[in-house]
């Protein structure tokens, strides 16, 4: 008795027939943030672990004690979330930091180049003097924003945690990976957990992500306990400065307080020797102190 033939359904035969016509292959190359490519080669992807990726973090940190910078300030109001977004051009300021947490901030206005603020902290409390109100405000650093001029909120541990991206503190967080590759986008987001005194999860603290093309940080988000997001920071253009690579151009969203500043490096002078008298801010005789969070 003949063996009865297995027939291939016909919906098959066909699939199996056009895909052995090279005319039906279509290649697409994936361009990678608008990277150029050649028509047959894509760009290669890095790989990292997260430990790796962590060690990074700590070498671009440890490698700064101090710095002297002028930049180019683009302070903002409003956020995309309200539909509205106004910014203040051309406004200059030099940033003068020296760890653990000591930093010295000056704005100038545009033109005329006037002083618009200088704020100081040691980490712990602030000092702002804002010469055109005669103003001289004080407080700690967590103290909440209680000013309808929302520049005026601006604490110096923003300018901080958005400078400097710290390490994982392996008694406050656990960092894991994830590898958020897709046709358009090629991250790698390491994100820091909060850890409770028993070592119990208590939400996401903050992500950090490194494009896989060079493994350069592009961006840091922080939330808060509530899961709302205080932070949002763009980071660009790394260069070395005096061996030590920082990101020349940085970008500050704070929509949770509808403000915001762009940062564009003009000049760092990276590792200086800076003593103690330059950070320190006295108040201008005859200005109104103001403490911020005092009763009233």
């Amino acid at each position: 008795m003949p063996k009865p033939h297995r027939h291939v359904p016909v919906a098959l035969a066909l699939i199996l027939g056009f895909a052995s016509s090279s005319c039906l292959y279509t290649k697409r190359v994936i361009l990678r943030h608008g990277k150029k490519v050649t028509a047959t080669t894509a760009p290669v992807l890095k790989t990292a672990t997260r430990d790796e990726l962590n060690a990074r973090i700590a070498n671009l940190y440890n490698a700064i004690n101090s710095f002297q910078t002028t930049i180019d300030m683009t302070p903002s109001v409003g956020s995309a979330s309200s539909g509205q977004i106004t910014e203040i051009k051309d406004v200059l300021a030099n940033i003068l930091f020296r760890k653990p947490a000591s930093i010295l901030i000056l704005g100038r206005y545009p033109v005329l180049r006037t002083t618009a603020f200088v704020m100081v902290s040691d980490g712990v409390n602030f000092k702002v003097s804002l010469p055109r109100n005669n103003l001289f405000e004080v407080g700690a650093n967590s103290a909440p924003p209680t000013s309808k001029n929302k520049l005026e909120n601006l604490r110096p541990e923003t300018f901080l945690s958005s400078m400097l991206i710290r390490p994982t503190d392996p008694s406050t967080e656990m960092p894991a990976l994830v590898d958020a590759t897709d046709e358009d986008n090629a991250f790698y987001i390491l994100y820091f957990a909060r850890k409770g005194p028993g070592g119990e999860f208590q939400g996401i603290a903050r992500g950090v992500w490194f494009d896989r093309i060079d493994l350069s940080i592009v961006r840091q988000m922080v939330w808060d306990e509530a899961g709302a997001t205080v932070s949002d920071t763009r980071y660009s253009k790394w260069q070395p400065y005096n061996g030590v690579m920082f990101p020349a151009h940085i970008d500050i969203n704070l929509s949770r307080d509808q403000y915001g500043v762009v940062l564009d490096i003009t000049d760092m002078q990276m590792n200086l020797t800076l003593t103690d008298d330059k950070f320190v801010l006295n108040q201008p005789e005859g200005s109104q102190l103001q403490v911020i969070g005092a009763p009233k």
